[in-house]
């Protein structure tokens, strides 16, 4: 099974309840799992020879929540690379606020993750407001195709 540290950035509260569930059953289906509501630079790269899962909302003209932007800042600034790295990335976002800012904060780490030369296990989940009143619901789905690629 694999250890996975799990970084999220939220504003409201609703990617960190995603990100619960999603440890949950990680824990529930065998996986090392651990949490991060503010993750720094540290923690994430101590996962660089595991995996890491990044659960993000987005904000304002689509960028990523205040409690994860000091990591993305640090990875960005300091451009560790990473090939050992495998990751994905659960997006949420708005579609009624425009395609350029949908799933910003998501896609702007799944970007950042490609050029340290990470590795998706699968490809980015882009949640929608305006489709999935529960995101929990629609990630654990693709959830099971990330266990399953991970063991």
């Amino acid at each position: 099974m694999a250890t996975i540290g799990v970084f999220v950035g939220s504003v409201f509260g609703g990617a960190e309840e995603v990100a619960e569930e999603v440890v949950s059953e990680l824990k529930t289906n065998g996986h090392d799992a651990e949490l991060f509501t503010d993750p720094s630079l540290d923690d994430f790269l101590a996962y660089r020879d595991q995996v890491a899962l990044v659960i993000t909302s987005t904000t304002g003209q689509g960028e990523i929540p205040e409690n994860l932007l000091p990591l993305y800042m640090a990875l960005n600034d300091q451009f560790p690379l990473m090939p050992a790295l495998n990751y994905g990335v659960i997006a949420m976002g708005d579609s009624s606020y425009g395609e350029d800012r949908y799933c910003g904060g998501g896609r702007q780490f799944d970007a950042l993750l490609q050029e340290l030369q990470a590795k998706p296990v699968t490809a980015r989940l882009d949640i929608d407001a305006c489709v999935n009143f529960d995101p929990a619901e629609a990630a654990l789905p693709w959830l099971q195709d990330f266990m399953k690629k991970v063991q």
